[in-house]
């Protein structure tokens, strides 16, 4: 007679005794405190990013790009000169008030110092990435507010006395906290902070991750606005998509692979003297200073980008252009040694493959959404480089509240990036700019060989969680 499974007593993902993890309630404490904290930094940040954006280019239009658009020439070249220099500047402030200790970026503490951030140097950093990015340089600006819920959940799990794997989970907890503020993303940033920042969905890390990232949210409301970062036209979904996001998967999943590669590459150059940490960044911003004479959308973020593809304002010729240009600016800026986040570069990359992809397959099928195309590359693209799918997913329909209709394209899609990425053993965005993983790429010139660093020692396990 075949053996029969074991009864259980109740339902399995029913927390039970010995599984639960005791966090009392100074823990429960400490995660509003952080949560409060994560969502009054983004959106003091925010607040700063937009005074310095008034003050670096006065608005002659309605957008970031029209007033980029109408600035004399020199203007360009001066304004990111000077934020490179302030960049630079403000990464040797850092460091200096790091003393050596704890780690540079949320990632750097979560893998490889258990989740030591030092609040100074951090708050310093940020400030210095929102001003950069405020200023034109080509990042992500969700890296400060992740960098400072980080930092204050470091703090606090110190002040507190809590043993290494809770500081561990409210370092990740803070980090999601942070970029949920600023993109009003709440389950999302819970997402990002299980899936990608801890590699785990351990039921007793779900709670105290989706309390953080809601107080953020709520408290970040104060100041930022609660509605769709991205605007996208009606859509309906039809088997014009599904057939798009087939095909646009695995393009999305190798498009992912050689931008992180690419990202490897820049890191691995990062200036290593404090006369490069100086110099390097006012060049190399002083160089895309002119190159946006011609082409202003290369300065920024790339929000607009984003929501120029997904309206379909965007040429042929520019989205090409971009699409080349844009992750090559980003690139630089990265290599320079600027402090900055990756997140929303790597967005617009996706986004502009879906969108310059979607424009071919409306020649093969009359009628398709290019707006669609261009969401369903986003979210591949996305997944494939943070190695997350679950939390791109999410992430993608919050910021455009757009689950509806391109439910079923965008998960197909994002499943097709994310296998050829995982063939291809590509590793994340976040793990190509550790020092490690810069230490082993490649050589300018040689061969690229996917590397992955051995199991980061501050990932969490949902053994070591439940005791």
């Amino acid at each position: 007679m075949a053996p029969t499974e074991p009864r259980v007593s109740h339902q399995p993902n029913v927390p039970g005794r010995g599984i639960v993890a005791s966090y009392g309630p100074r823990f429960w404490l400490l995660v509003l405190a952080i949560g409060t904290g994560a969502g009054l930094a983004g959106a003091a940040l925010m607040e700063l990013l937009r005074a310095v954006q008034r003050i670096a280019w006065p608005p002659a239009g309605a957008s970031f790009t029209d007033a980029v658009r109408h600035a004399p020439a020199a203007r360009h070249v001066a304004v990111l000169a000077l934020a490179g220099l302030l960049a630079g500047a403000g990464v040797l402030v850092a460091r200096r008030l790091a003393r050596g200790e704890g780690a540079a970026e949320t990632t750097e503490a979560l893998w490889l110092h258990d989740g030591v951030l030092r609040l100074p140097a951090s708050l310093a950093r940020g400030v210095t990435s929102i001003v950069a990015v405020a200023m034109g340089a080509s990042l992500g600006r969700e890296g400060a507010p992740q960098l400072a819920g980080a930092a204050l959940a470091s703090r606090a799990a110190a002040w507190a006395g809590l043993p290494a794997w809770q500081r561990r989970l409210l370092v990740a907890c803070g980090a999601g906290a942070g970029m949920a503020a600023v993109y009003d993303v709440p389950l999302g940033g819970a997402l990002f902070a299980l899936e990608v920042l801890l590699g785990t969905f351990a039921l007793p890390l779900v709670l105290p991750a989706l309390a953080t990232t809601l107080t953020a949210t709520a408290v970040a409301w104060i100041a930022l606005p609660d509605h769709a970062v991205y605007r996208l036209p009606h859509l309906q979904q039809g088997a014009s998509q599904v057939a798009f996001a087939a095909l646009a998967g695995p393009l999305a999943g190798l498009a992912a692979v050689l931008w992180v590669r690419l990202i490897a590459r820049a890191s691995a150059s990062r200036p290593r003297t404090p006369r490069g940490r100086l110099l390097v960044p006012v060049a190399v911003f002083a160089a895309l200073g002119a190159l946006s004479i011609a082409c202003p959308q290369l300065l920024g973020n790339g929000l607009e980008i984003v929501q120029g593809s997904l309206l379909g304002q965007l040429s042929i010729g520019l989205l090409a252009a971009l699409l080349v240009l844009k992750p090559l600016a980003t690139a630089a800026c990265v290599g320079s040694g600027a402090p900055g986040g990756l997140f929303t570069p790597t967005l617009a990359l996706g986004m502009l493959l879906g969108a310059l992809a979607g424009r071919a397959w409306a020649l093969a099928w009359p009628g398709a959404a290019v707006g669609g195309c261009a969401l369903v590359g986003g979210a591949a693209v996305l997944a494939a480089a943070m190695q997350g799918p679950l939390a791109a997913v999410v992430i993608a329909f919050e910021l455009t509240r757009a689950s509806d209709a391109l439910m079923v394209p965008v998960l197909l899609a994002v499943t097709g990036a994310t296998v050829v990425a995982r063939l291809l053993r590509a590793d994340s965005i976040y793990s190509a700019r550790l020092p490690q993983y810069a230490a082993s790429a490649p050589p300018a010139g040689g061969e690229p060989t996917p590397h992955r660093p051995a199991e980061p020692a501050g990932r969490l396990r949902p053994a070591r969680a439940g005791r």
